[in-house]
Order: C-alpha cells, then structure tokens, then sequence
C-alpha cells in the first residue's frame, strides 16, 4: 500500500507539473491521512485551487497546514496570499474586514522566516496598494523593500522600482530597474524595464534598444 501510494503520489506530482489540474486534483484528494504525502497532498490541493481562483477552497487547504504546521513561514504565506487574493476580489467593505488578518499573516510569515523573500514582497504590495486610512503606507513598504535588498539585490531593485513606478516617479524606477536588470538579466527584469519604457514612458526607442539587446543575449 505504500508503495502504491508513493505511486499514485508521484503520478499527481506528474500531472500538477504538466498542468493536468484536474486529473493530479483527484489524486491529491485520495491520498490517505496515514501517507506520508497527505499533508504535500494538501498543498497541491491548495495550489491547484490557488490557480483555479477558487479562494475558499485555498484559504481552507491552506488553513489545515498552518494549523499543523505553525511553525511553517510557507504555509502562512500561502493562506495570506489566498486571502489577500480573495479580498481583493470582494466588495470594499467585505474586503475592509479581512485587511488585518492578511497583514497579521504576512507578518507572521516574515517573522518566522527572515529569508522569506515571497512575504517581503506581498508586504511592499499590500502596503503600497492599501489606502493610509486602513494601513497602507509608503514607508512600511520601503522597509520591506531594504529587507529584500540584503536578501536578494535583484528583488531589492525591483521592488524598489516597483514602489516609484506605483507613485509615478518613473526616472527613479528606471534607474531602480536598470540596475535589477544588469545583475538579473532575467525574462522578469527585462519585462519590468520594457513595460515601463513601453507603457509608461512612452519612449519607444528605448524599449526597442532593450529588447534587441536581450534578445541577442
């Protein structure tokens, strides 16, 4: 029986990989309690629902890990983001009341992890996307930004640069993108630069010499 189970696990790790959500999705769900994969189980479960949009059926896979596992900077993480994601799809008002619990996540979640970067970063979107009446607010982003930077030069830059481009200050976000860009020269730098060239800056000129460059690299 265990050995079927690595199995069948297996197989659903197969399918996730390759997209196959619905087939790895009934997989996952018939993994026994007493496998040593149930509670991975559960979080495949819980992406799959994560990337299906379904915020409920998220929040409560992910809710049984960090009540397992509380420890756990990921779990919280995860729960937050499905949370945050399902409030942002709310009503303002329904919206207003799960604020405090997406923050107190998040902060958990870098609490326990110091080297989280994927918390650092939904803390820099939370508080610069949040309104100052109920939390938001520039400098706590900017916080979290610094704390990327000793993490990671590269998300440090781009979150950076992500907070200047949010207020408009475009000449501070290129040089901010620039500069992630030349250490990363990742699909993801490169998009960051292109688009605010592209879209924001109007500068044609610029994204075309961009695009070339990284294309020939």
């Amino acid at each position: 029986m265990f050995l079927f189970s690595q199995s069948n696990f297996e197989k659903g790790e197969r399918l996730y990989a390759e997209n196959k959500l619905s087939e790895a999705r009934r997989i996952f769900k018939n993994e026994s309690q007493n496998s040593t994969n149930y509670y991975k189980s559960i979080e495949y479960l819980g992406d799959i629902e994560g990337r299906n949009k379904n915020w409920d059926e998220a929040i409560s896979y992910y809710k049984i890990l960090k009540t397992k596992f509380p420890k756990n900077a990921n779990y919280w993480y995860k729960y937050g983001g499905a949370l945050g994601m399902k409030a942002k799809e709310s009503n303002k008002f329904k919206a207003l009341g799960m604020i405090d619990e997406v923050e107190e996540t998040f902060l958990n979640a870098a609490k326990l992890d110091a080297k989280h970067i994927d918390t650092r970063w939904a803390l820099v979107m939370l508080y610069i996307e949040l309104p100052g009446i109920v939390g938001g607010s520039e400098k706590k982003a900017q916080k979290y930004a610094d704390e990327l930077m000793a993490l990671s030069k590269v998300d440090g830059y781009l979150a950076k640069g992500y907070i200047d481009e949010y207020f408009n200050r475009y000449t501070k976000a290129e040089n901010h993108y620039k500069k992630a860009h030349e250490i990363g020269n990742s699909k993801t730098t490169f998009e960051k630069l292109y688009d605010l060239y592209l879209k924001k800056l109007k500068d044609k000129t610029k994204a075309n010499k961009l695009k070339i460059e990284f294309e020939n690299k």
